[in-house]
């Protein structure tokens, strides 16, 4: 049923050390869970032949029962939601839609008005806005190495150095690599030109040398990776639904750009990624590449904020934000994982102990510096709006505002409950320690009385136009956390 021509799922090749075809252009269900792709190597020219390495039914038919177990531990209320969203999985791999080849980038001018879908409710009319050409980092070649996406697959390769994680942790979230389409061809808007956000749902916030992007984490949920340039350096921007984490990391590695891709797989109920120079695996959690060529090489991680559009659009009103013109056709603004976030909720596919300090499904704020780690409850930290908090023997400040919803909540993402957005930076302005309190949404530092946003800008007062330097942070799940930090330290909140 899910042949372009013939209706049919044709046979799949055994699993072999051969590789991903890099140049497929990737086309996908209307769901995250399931895609197939299509090569145009090998083939006559124009003519386009399916790429089927792996039975996709099989894998999506192995994701079902942790989705149905993870359905089962929900409120009733959102099981329904995720009984729906079930259907729709099946029905959608009954019916698969094509979005056609990779698109090269361009400007486009504004189109006819188009309706929008926000959950269940059709918004008004918009108009396609006109899109900003970004010069983008020349990725390198594939290299003809053993493939360990195939290893990790239950593929014999041979000439691999041993893993970092055994194969068995590795478990099969449903779809097939680049299933989850990263977006690869990334168009940006400017703000004035965006008008399907809302003023409190989440954006991922990424600045590098003073160029300012947003990514839409309504769009990211969909795809979970982008393969970017901000500020002259190549970025996988890249967040994770079932850990709720949104990383930054720089693709350079020995030289090379890498293009990374999702792999299909999950370790710790996290995504596990792949660049499609060597098919090594990489965790998105720690940057850390764990199967294949490139095995314990760490990628340089860049902070990343979400944050609400309406406080990124204001701080940065000529940044730039990531276009819904993806080339793949998805609901952008619904959740797929409606209710994944209740507190009571068990994580997708997760298989180990969950430190018993707190349920696995409690927010925490994550930080990480030479070996140590700290985790502050979202809970704790809400109560205080400002803690501060000593990593590695630097002092941090970590901050908490209201007025983000959760991307997890409900199937509508700007219905979600407001669980608020969090900062964390070095306190230190020309030399001199600050202090800060909350104050009204915004922070006050109590030597000089300026104001301070979310995103660590001195707003008003004799400190104006400055900012802090921020600190690489994760908002995620406890059981993640731990999972990857097995030994870190709790914050102490009086």
């Amino acid at each position: 049923m899910l042949g372009r021509s013939s209706g049919q799922v044709p046979s799949a090749p055994p699993l072999t050390a051969g590789r991903v075809t890099a140049a497929a252009a990737t086309v996908g269900w209307p769901s995250p869970w399931g895609v197939t792709g299509w090569a145009r190597t090998g083939w006559e020219p124009g003519e386009v032949r399916p790429v089927f390495r792996w039975p996709v039914a099989r894998e999506v038919a192995e994701g079902l029962p942790g989705f149905i177990t993870m359905m089962l531990n929900m409120r009733s209320s959102r099981r329904f939601l995720a009984m729906m969203t079930a259907a729709v999985l099946m029905l959608a791999a009954c019916s698969a839609g094509e979005n056609g080849s990779t698109l090269v980038a361009t400007t486009v001018d504004a189109g006819s008005p188009i309706s929008t879908v926000e959950g269940d409710a059709t918004v008004g009319a918009v108009s396609i806005p006109e899109e900003v050409v970004v010069e983008q980092a020349v990725e390198s070649a594939v290299e003809d190495t053993p493939s360990g996406l195939s290893a990790a697959r239950g593929g014999d390769v041979d000439g691999l150095p041993e893993p970092l994680v055994p194969l068995s942790e590795l478990r099969s979230g449903g779809p097939p690599p680049d299933g989850i389409p990263p977006i690869d061809d990334p168009k940006f808007v400017p703000v004035a030109g965006i008008d399907f956000l809302a003023e409190n749902e989440p954006v991922m916030a990424v600045d590098v040398g003073g160029d300012a992007r947003a990514y839409p984490v309504q769009i990211l949920i969909w795809h979970e990776i982008v393969n970017d340039t901000v500020g002259g350096v190549p970025l996988a921007v890249t967040y994770c639904p079932l850990c709720n984490s949104a990383v930054a990391y720089d693709r350079r590695v020995d030289g090379r750009v890498m293009s990374f891709g999702t792999s299909g797989l999950l370790w710790n109920s996290a995504l596990v990624m792949y660049d499609r120079q060597t098919e090594t695996l990489w965790s998105h959690f720690n940057g850390e590449a764990i199967v294949g060529m490139l095995t314990g090489t760490e990628l340089e991680t860049f902070p990343v904020a979400t944050v609400p559009w309406g406080l990124w659009r204001d701080a940065h009103p000529d940044g730039l934000v990531l276009s819904r013109d993806t080339g793949f056709d998805r609901n952008y603004g619904s959740n797929p994982y409606p209710g994944y976030d209740d507190i009571t909720s068990e994580p997708f596919l997760f298989e180990g102990e969950v430190d018993g300090r707190f349920t696995a499904m409690t927010r925490v704020v994550g930080v990480e510096r030479e070996a140590d780690a700290l985790a502050v409850p979202l809970v704790l930290l809400r109560e205080q709006g400002v803690v501060p908090v000593t990593v590695a023997g630097q002092e941090l400040t970590v901050w908490w505002a209201p007025g983000t919803v959760s991307a997890l909540d409900e199937g509508a993402i700007v219905d979600g409950d407001d669980i608020g957005a969090t900062g964390v930076f070095v306190p230190v302005v020309d030399g001199t320690a600050l202090t800060f309190t909350s104050s009204g949404g915004d922070f006050v530092d109590d030597q000089t009385g300026s104001a301070w946003n979310l995103l660590g800008m001195a707003v008003g007062g004799p400190l104006v136009g400055r900012q802090l330097e921020p600190v690489v942070h994760v908002d995620t799940f406890w059981f993640a956390w731990s999972a990857f930090q097995p030994d870190t330290v709790v914050a102490a909140i009086p």
